[in-house]
Formats: structure tokens, sequence, C-alpha cells
């Protein structure tokens, strides 16, 4: 007799979409996922990756959410931005943006650069995103959600005093 747990790839017999986060069946004796709306998802046991198969972007999973992968800096800033938007409309402002450090290359030339007028001192910049601090994230090797998540935001009650999200793409 086959063990069922064989039978199915590595997430199991269903998972939640990452796009819809519709729950979509897995194909058996596949390594594939397939959602009615967004076709087909392939997991690399290797990796732990799940690749869409129409697109080729991967994502992956930290404590049952889905994580996108990226490889071009508008995929990561467009996150965020969605994420701000989202703050707000739950009534929160952002205060800060920490950024996985595993995209701290891909998004230095996106950052603002900015020098502090009465430090004097020109090594003295700041990162900024949208308007936000930006700081990068611990090294994944010393807390492992940094391997997987992109960025987090710090966040606080209230609105924006000015809402510095509308320039998306500068």
């Amino acid at each position: 007799m086959m063990n069922p747990a064989l039978q199915y790839p590595i997430f199991g017999a269903e998972i939640q979409c990452p796009h819809c986060r519709q729950t979509i069946p897995a194909l058996t004796l596949t390594d594939t996922y397939l959602c009615p709306r967004h076709g087909a998802f392939e997991a690399n046991p290797e990796t732990g990756e799940l690749i869409h198969l129409q697109s080729g972007r991967h994502w992956r999973r930290w404590n049952g959410e889905w994580y996108r992968q990226h490889t071009h800096p508008d995929g990561i800033r467009f996150e965020i931005h969605e994420a701000l938007d989202k703050l707000y409309t739950q009534g929160y402002r952002a205060t800060r943006v920490v950024i996985a450090r595993r995209y701290q290359e891909l998004m230095s030339g996106y950052l603002e650069r900015s020098t502090h007028w009465r430090s004097g001192q020109s090594e003295a910049t700041s990162a900024r995103l949208y308007g936000l601090p930006v700081e990068f994230s611990a090294d994944s090797l010393d807390d492992p959600c940094w391997d997987v998540i992109n960025f987090d935001l710090e966040k606080e009650p209230g609105v924006p005093v000015r809402y510095p999200y509308f320039r998306l793409f500068e």
C-alpha cells in the first residue's frame, strides 16, 4: 500500500493560492497545484518554493503565509506601497520600513538619500522610501523569517501628516 502523503506535493493535498487566497487542490502524483483563476503552481521540494508556471514568479511560505520572492526592485516597491495603502485604510501610519537584507543591493539605487543639514557630516545619510526611514533586517541566520519575508512596517495609530505614499514610481 502506498503512503497517501507521497501522492501529493511537499505542501500537502491543498494550499491557498498565493494570488487570490482561494483553497486550491494538488494534482495527485505531481508537484503541481491548480488554481482555476491563476493556473498551475509547481512545488519545488529542493528549494521549498512554489513557482507560478505562467509568470515564473517564486513564492515561499512562512507561518502559513505566502511571500513572493522578488528579482526586480519594482516588485518589492509595489508590495510595500500596497501595504502602506492597507495600513492607511485601517487607520494606521507607518513610521519605518524594515526590508530583508537579501534585497539591500537590489534596492540601494531606489532609496532616497538625505543628509541631516545640522550634522555637518556628508556620510550621515539616511535611506528613505516613500518618505519613511528604511532599515535592513538582521541576517537570516540570526532570524530565519528574513530568509522568506520581504519587509515589515512599523506602525502607529493615526493617519500620516502628509500622505507620502502616492509617489509610487518616481
